[in-house]
């Protein structure tokens, strides 16, 4: 049984959720962290030492890091299109994977703590519009690639779409400035009509 330990409502864990449906993997998930706890515990920090969810665990594998997770299992239960018939696509897949990571990640993170996890007295407002401009241009720049091609790699959905994908979904439905990027929003609907991405990613945003 593949088990993974994270709360439903981080994004981090929804990736991982999102996929394993795709893909039609069985997981069983397990409420931890957040307002659950137990990822400071000595048998939760043995895992992952980072303390964050999720944790992924296939038997006696264990694993970390929610991007590295996707990426195993796409590799060792997925197939097509989900995980890349061709090298190239499988790379392609990997780059704007680590795009979501180094340049959307970041600002999506700051708006998101700012509007949903942070009091209206507390907020840094200008920390708040300089991120809320970032994630924008970031977004153009997936909506500009998404002006000839479907999908994040091509003519079908791969593991490449689902970090986005997750984050998509917080941008198209929290309180920001939208530039108008017509093909991110057919790219975006194009997920939220799957029972997967409804079940495991358009969650109320806490």
């Amino acid at each position: 049984m593949v088990r993974v330990l994270g709360r439903a409502n981080s994004i981090n864990v929804q990736k991982v959720m999102w996929i394993a449906a795709e893909i039609g993997l069985d997981v069983e998930r397990v409420d931890v962290g957040g307002a659950f706890g137990g990822n400071d515990t000595s048998d939760y920090l043995s895992k992952n030492p980072n303390g964050r969810v999720p944790t992924l665990e296939d038997g006696d594998f264990v694993l970390w890091e929610s991007n590295a997770i996707v990426r195993y299992l796409t590799e060792k239960y997925g197939s097509a299109p989900w995980k890349p018939a061709k090298i190239e696509d499988t790379f392609h897949a990997h780059q704007w994977m680590d795009f979501y990571l180094t340049t959307m990640h970041p600002p999506m993170t700051t708006v998101f703590w700012t509007l949903i996890r942070t009091k209206p007295e507390d907020r840094d407002m200008d920390a708040f519009k300089k991120a809320e401009k970032e994630a924008a241009k970031a977004w153009a720049i997936v909506d500009n690639h998404l002006k000839d091609n479907p999908f994040m790699t091509g003519t079908a959905p791969t593991m490449g779409d689902i970090p986005l994908g997750c984050a998509a979904y917080r941008w198209h439905n929290l309180d920001v400035e939208r530039p108008d990027l017509p093909h991110l929003k057919r790219w975006y609907d194009s997920f939220a009509s799957r029972l997967a991405y409804q079940e495991n990613v358009m969650l109320p945003l806490t």
